[in-house]
């Protein structure tokens, strides 16, 4: 069976103030994929991300979601079905956990309240917490576990595609495996779209079903874990899997 695009970046251009950030960016996604996207600082990664939701506008170039260029449907109805995680969640303070959760769908008013609570409450097991932290507010809460209400709270609307920058970057590295265990069975549960930034190549190739590398704005390389590891195609490459490299 053919796979099915979800996300589609066609000779994308984006620059700010005479700088070119992404140069000809073409890229594909599939659907279902765990996409992890690595690179130098200012490379693009972020700026890519912003593209796929519609809170950056392209120089040059279309961007397709599910086969719709995203410049022609209405902004509000693509950011619906994608979720996005960033570093440093930003919870509203004043909200316990359960309303932080539910802020999204009580705001579409797609389903009736019981219906919500019953949701945030399947997601905070999900995202291997307990119910009893519902009623809790993040000032009480780790930073590892504000980081897992984070990603319930980007999956409360059911999104079809999940975007994450950096998201564990900010905690310690047992939080931070534990997180990514998570993340895994995530995917694996709920076979949601992810496109997913890190700084750290082992992260990179623990997640991803596929890595994208990237470098001064354009596509390096592309590949499985394993190709990335075995067949670096560049030095840049090479360089950055350096001790991965069996």
């Amino acid at each position: 069976m053919k796979n099915e695009v979800t996300i589609h970046f066609d000779n994308v251009s984006k620059g700010y103030n005479g700088n070119l950030i992404l140069d000809n960016f073409n890229f594909e996604i599939n659907k279902g994929e765990f996409i992890t996207v690595i690179g130098s600082s200012g490379c693009g990664k972020t700026t890519a991300l912003k593209l796929i939701n519609g809170l950056l506008v392209p120089d040059s170039g279309k961007i397709y979601v599910d086969g719709k260029d995203i410049s022609t449907i209405d902004q509000i109805q693509l950011r619906r079905k994608i979720g996005y995680v960033i570093q440093g969640i930003g919870l509203f303070p004043h909200m316990n956990i359960k309303k932080n959760i539910a802020y999204v769908p009580n705001l579409l008013k797609k389903e009736d309240k019981n219906k919500i609570l019953n949701n945030v409450k399947k997601l905070i097991k999900v995202v291997g917490m307990s119910e009893d932290i519902l009623e809790r507010y993040p000032s009480e809460l780790s930073g590892g576990q504000c980081q897992r209400v984070g990603i319930a709270r980007a999956l409360a609307a059911s999104p079809k595609i999940l975007l994450m920058d950096e998201p564990f970057g900010a905690v310690d590295e047992i939080t931070r495996r534990l997180l990514q265990e998570e993340i895994l069975n995530i995917h694996k549960k709920l076979g949601v779209t992810i496109v997913f930034i890190t700084h750290d190549i082992k992260e990179a190739l623990k997640l991803g079903t596929r890595v994208l590398v990237m470098d001064k704005g354009k596509v390096i390389q592309l590949g499985t874990p394993t190709e990335i590891i075995e067949n670096p195609k560049t030095d840049f490459v090479k360089e950055l899997v350096g001790g991965e490299v069996k």
